[in-house]
């Protein structure tokens, strides 16, 4: 690599894409609400929920659909449906964050639904997670002076934070929801990751038992009611495909580090053994090497963030770092290449503004702690490096897939399929592996319960019947992205080299 990008280090950078035709996009929003044309899966909601409102005994919906898929828009269409049936009478909107909580005020408003922010208004009203897990008893009080309890709707966006522990019963958000929740019409997940490290269920999920054709033991899974794949997402045009860079190299540990032996080396890509694979990622990461694989990772990110922006100068890039110090040491980096940078972090207290100014435009690359997964929003967003030691399957889906939507305007003057974003990371194992199946949709396999716990019902799952069907609506897994290698080349002298996927259409 020549030029500019030489000081932040070298590798290849290859691409396979296919640009087979697809549909045109099946969603438009017009400026006035009349002219919302609602998605297939969106009317397939709104029918779920008006069957699941015939059943009084299941009254949980689980959705799955990641960014782009327009969860927000359907959840709100789908009750003022309802609403105007007879069906409901109020609606309450639970988020696990104060910039979540605005949208979904903006986007009932533009739907000419009148929400209030912590007090009923009109159709009903918006609070945080947060809130409930203070005092739950304070806003029942207050949905129940606005509408009978058997009226209302409630909805968990990003319900895989309202985890629930049968050994902690009166800990955590969970709590505060099922709390306010008991009685409920309905109750609606809303998620782009129904799954949690920690493998216990979340709040308006139902289990069900599964036998393991392995071991013929029975488990306790939890799959989505409504599933809304990526790649039914890519053929419409709706959002982005991804396209992944996955960086190379033998990783060298020096005596002293972790107990590893002196001079001993491994493979980035191949290594098997925990221990080395996460050492392996801590060095991957480090920018201490000039010709390092972290700065390898920033130069191919780079240079396609600067041919993406000469087709559109409004394309922007994240760089999703380790912790503070590491974030501010990637901003100098880029900032010594002429890029106008923005770091934010949970400890700067300018976060949010430096977030909103980044959406409208301020600043090519946003490096960030911690701070843009889920409902962060910026369709200027092409370009994802992921230089962090988090190797867990919910924080990389969500830090990729901030990349994959796109506006109105980019909508109307891009064919479809559209152009597609680029991740760039190094060539971990679990990473490749969470890449590979980012657009799958598979059962969620729960903790086992604690000795002595019921069996029949699940009082960690809402508290339902784990029995019970749990889809309602037929729905297939997605394709899986075709990720070709890693391929090591030969080593001779020990250098890193660049291993690519091909497009992830699905």
């Amino acid at each position: 690599m020549v030029g500019p990008y030489a000081r932040l280090g070298g590798g290849d950078l290859r691409r396979n894409t296919q640009n087979a035709p697809m549909p045109t996009p099946s969603f438009r929003l017009d400026a006035a609400p009349a002219g919302v044309r609602p998605r297939l899966w969106q009317r397939r909601l709104t029918d779920l929920l008006r069957r699941r409102l015939e059943r009084a005994h299941d009254r949980d919906v689980l959705v799955n659909a990641g960014p782009g898929a327009g969860k927000t828009l359907g959840t709100l269409l789908a009750f003022r449906v309802l609403q105007a049936e007879g069906r409901l009478d109020a609606l309450c909107i639970c988020t696990h964050r104060t910039a979540i909580t605005e949208q979904w005020l903006a986007a009932a408003a533009r739907l000419g639904l009148v929400l209030g922010d912590g007090l009923p208004s009109g159709d009903g009203l918006v609070c945080s997670y947060q809130t409930l897990a203070r005092d739950p008893g304070v806003p029942r009080q207050r949905l129940l002076a606005h509408a009978p309890l058997d009226r209302w709707l409630l909805v968990a966006d990003e319900v895989h934070h309202l985890g629930l522990d049968p050994e902690e019963p009166e800990g955590g958000w969970g709590c505060g929801f099922e709390a306010l929740s008991g009685g409920a019409a309905l109750r609606v997940g809303l998620t782009g990751t129904p799954f949690r490290a920690d493998r216990l269920g979340f709040c308006a999920a139902r289990a069900h038992l599964e036998t393991d054709d392995d071991d013929g033991g029975c488990h306790r899974v939890i799959a989505p009611d409504l599933c809304v794949e990526p790649r039914e997402l890519i053929a419409s045009g709706d959002v982005r495909p991804l396209v992944f860079h996955f960086q190379d190299g033998w990783v060298d540990h020096q005596r002293g580090e972790g107990g590893a032996d002196p001079q001993a080396t491994s493979p980035l890509s191949e290594e098997r053994r925990e221990s080395w694979r996460a050492r392996n990622l801590r060095r991957a990461v480090a920018l201490g090497e000039p010709d390092g694989i972290a700065r390898r990772v920033l130069a191919s990110a780079r240079c396609e963030l600067m041919r993406l922006r000469e087709l559109d100068p409004s394309a922007s890039g994240l760089v999703v770092a380790r912790d503070i110090d590491h974030a501010l040491a990637i901003g100098r980096l880029l900032e010594a290449e002429g890029d106008p940078v923005r770091v934010v972090h949970s400890l700067d207290p300018e976060a949010a503004e430096t977030l909103q100014r980044f959406r409208g435009g301020e600043g090519r690359w946003l490096v960030s702690v911690d701070m843009c997964a889920e409902g962060f929003d910026a369709p200027r967003l092409r370009v994802v490096a992921y230089l962090t030691t988090v190797v867990t399957r919910s924080r990389f889906l969500q830090a990729i897939t901030r990349a994959v939507r796109l506006d109105g305007e980019q909508a109307a003057r891009e064919p479809v399929p559209r152009h597609p974003s680029s991740i760039h990371a190094p060539a971990d194992p679990l990473l490749m592996a969470h890449a590979s199946g980012w657009s799958l949709s598979a059962p969620y396999r729960l903790r086992p319960l604690p000795d002595g716990a019921e069996s029949e019902t699940d009082p960690g799952v809402g508290g339902t019947a784990a029995v019970l069907p749990l889809r309602a609506v037929a729905d297939r897994a997605g394709g899986v992205i075709a990720l070709t290698g890693p391929e090591l080349p030969p080593f001779l002298t020990r250098r890193g080299a660049s291993v690519t996927s091909g497009q992830a259409a699905g």
